[in-house]
């Protein structure tokens, strides 16, 4: 299908898209990487009367190291996290699974900052961001602030973003000698997941298993308290809300989630230092 009518704008810098966006407003959309955002154009599912173009903000296509933790800008590419040594060594968690969205014109275009801002329960990089206890840092007409990925998802397709705001830049702590692993099952390699878990640590994000993004509450609690991988990894549906579909319903999609968070917690402890 073919979008609605919209106008075009290009941002030259951070200043200016906030100020496209405060004087648009609902009527505006931001145009990052481009994959969520123009399917649902062709669709009419998004009618946006103004599109603003980020393209040309570099400054938000960063991987840095700083202190204890890792700086990424917004506008990143899949690929570029995919192919970063800096995460591979301190992050590999995050490197590991941009490497396994989608296909490469897919990792080639689209960016971390429209993954997470999009706020896909089905998306891989949100479970990834709440596993490794991630900082995302939103810029607005009052100035910055960080939101813990813990409290970024709220709802349906919405995050902590204002209207008015935009994402810059996500952190992460490096954490080089913490075991990790990545889990999902999908029809085909590069279908959304049906199920998914990121393993840092003793921390678990679950791809697909609610409206929102969610960590395997349960499972990190047994943890805690010291049952072993395979008691703890019965817990990782309680407290969620899988969908329920004729391909998937929401008992085998629990199945799902026990045996894949139970593998990814086994090899994350293989793997740490």
């Amino acid at each position: 299908m073919i979008p609605a009518p919209f106008t075009y704008k290009k941002a030259g810098s951070i200043d200016e898209a906030l100020q496209l966006l405060g004087e648009h407003g609902d009527d505006a959309k931001l145009l990052a990487g481009g994959h969520s955002l123009l399917p649902l154009m062709k669709l009419r599912l998004a009618v946006p009367e103004v599109l603003i173009d980020l393209g040309a903000l570099h400054d938000l296509a960063h991987i840095t190291a700083d202190g204890d933790q890792v700086r990424i800008g917004a506008l990143t590419r899949h690929r570029e996290l995919e192919s970063s040594a800096l995460l591979a060594e301190q992050v590999p968690l995050l490197a590991h699974a941009a490497g396994t969205i989608g296909d490469p014109q897919v990792r080639h275009r689209g960016t971390i900052g429209g993954s997470l801002a999009h706020g896909d329960a089905a998306s891989d990089l949100p479970a990834v961001l709440l596993a490794l206890d991630g900082v995302l840092v939103v810029r607005g007409p009052s100035g910055q602030r960080e939101v813990p990925a813990a409290e970024f998802f709220t709802d349906f397709f919405e995050t902590a973003v204002g209207e008015d705001e935009l994402l810059t830049e996500i952190r992460v702590p490096a954490n080089p000698g913490e075991g990790w692993d990545f889990q999902k099952f999908t029809k085909r390699a590069i279908d959304w997941a049906m199920v998914g878990a990121a393993v840092a640590g003793d921390r678990i994000g679950l791809i697909n298993m609610g409206p929102t993004p969610l960590r395997a509450r349960g499972v990190e609690e047994a943890l805690a308290s010291g049952s072993d991988i395979s008691a703890a990894a019965q817990r990782a549906a309680e407290g969620t809300s899988p969908p329920d579909e004729p391909g998937a319903s929401a008992e085998y999609r629990a199945h799902l989630a026990r045996v894949l968070v139970r593998r990814g917690l086994e090899t994350a402890r293989a793997r740490r230092a």
